[in-house]
Parts: structure tokens; sequence; C-alpha cells
């Protein structure tokens, strides 16, 4: 495949699930994460309010089973995620606890990287590993 001669990628426009179970995306990212979207006639939800990602990145499976799990194989009895996306947070501890209360089964909790990240990550209905993240690198220096 040849590389683009006058396109230059610029920005993350978007990104987000494709949505298998409308109910259960809309319970974890509106309701739990307190995401305001608009919704269009067709149940099609959106939002330009967020600000954009600090990183888009091709995450090998096998580096994300040894964040979740401390090996580079995915477990055969998990679902393999398709996708990931990580949301900062002020505290990921109150996150995770808020999480786990309305049911959703961490596969890490509070975990402190080696890069100095704080994470928790559990999998979305429609397979995306979700990361809840304190990461000091990306905050804004005051």
């Amino acid at each position: 495949m040849q590389e683009l001669e006058k396109t230059r990628i610029l920005f993350i426009a978007g990104f987000g699930p494709i949505v298998h179970d409308q109910d259960a995306s809309r319970k974890l990212y509106a309701n739990t994460l307190d995401i305001s979207f608009k919704e269009e006639n067709c149940g099609y939800l959106h939002t330009g309010a967020l600000q954009g990602a600090k990183e888009f990145a091709l995450w090998p499976l096998s580096q994300a089973a040894e964040s979740c799990f401390g090996k580079t194989s995915w477990p055969d009895n998990v679902p393999v995620p398709h996708a990931w996306l990580e949301f900062d947070v002020d505290s990921v501890e109150k996150a995770t606890a808020e999480l786990e209360s309305k049911g959703y089964r961490m596969l890490i909790k509070n975990k402190k990287e080696p890069w100095g990240q704080t994470v928790s990550r559990f999998l979305d209905s429609d397979g995306i590993l979700v990361g809840l993240t304190f990461t000091p690198s990306m905050r804004d220096k005051k």
C-alpha cells in the first residue's frame, strides 16, 4: 500500500464504540460516566463537548493482556477486545468503586503502571477495553 502524498492526519476527529446493545452503552457512557450526548431521531448519540484524545495508539493484544493479567496471552474465558478507550478521571479509586457498585467487573483495579499512570480496566458490552486513569504526564502543569 502506498502512502498518501498530500494528506496528513491533523488530529483524532472522533472515536467511539460500534454499539450492539444501545441500552447497556447508554447506561455506561451517559448515565454512569455522565457524558452529555445529543440524540438524533435514529438513536445516534454524539457529543462534541469532550476534549480530544491525548494519545492514539495501536496497542498489541499481548501488551493489553500483560497490563490486565500479568502475562502476554489473553485468557480464553474473557472476550477479546477490539478497541481500547481511556478516560482520565479525578480519582481512579472512586471511579472504580462506583463502576463496581453498578455491576461492572474490573479486569484490573487501581494498578500503578511503570510510567506513573494509575489505571483500572474493564470490558464494556461492545468489547472495548475501557480504562479509568490518572496520568500525571498528561495533566496540565501549573
